[in-house]
């Protein structure tokens, strides 16, 4: 539960959302096209009642819908709705940032590649409305209201 302070920061209800490992890694495994509740259990090696929670939470949470499998058969999967879908650029900038910092010289590691043309990712960037690039000394927070 949040507490009035943290209430107001966008970071701090992500986090009650995305804050989870599984969570992050559910939806990676979603982007790569998996669906089924066996295909995600099988490719984290995730307890099932964890998964299974994981799962619903992000159901709750608007990041992924439950419906019927697209090859007919019997199975339910899971797919990425819109706001699922918009969680891309934060696994892409947790991506690079591990590819970054957390491996050593020639250790081998998956890379994520333009699917048409298989070049390599540009690296993320903040920037500004006309395209300049931001530091965090750069930005300022504010309390704002919108709507």
């Amino acid at each position: 539960m949040l507490n009035e302070t943290n209430a107001q920061c966008p970071v701090a209800r992500a986090l009650e959302v995305l804050g989870d490992r599984w969570a992050l890694m559910i939806l990676r495994d979603a982007f790569d096209g998996l669906g089924r509740f066996s295909e995600f259990q099988k490719n984290l090696g995730l307890a099932k009642n964890i998964l299974a929670s994981r799962l619903k939470l992000l159901v709750e949470s608007g990041l992924l819908q439950l419906q019927p499998a697209s090859d007919g058969s019997a199975y339910k999967e899971y797919v990425l709705t819109e706001k699922g879908r918009s969680v891309f650029p934060l696994v892409i900038a947790l991506r690079q940032w591990g590819e970054r910092f957390l491996f050593e010289a020639g250790e081998a590691r998956s890379a994520l590649l333009e699917q048409a043309t298989g070049q390599a990712i540009a690296p993320l960037q903040v920037r500004t409305e006309d395209g300049r690039v931001l530091r965090p000394e750069d930005c300022q927070r504010r309390l704002v209201r919108h709507g």
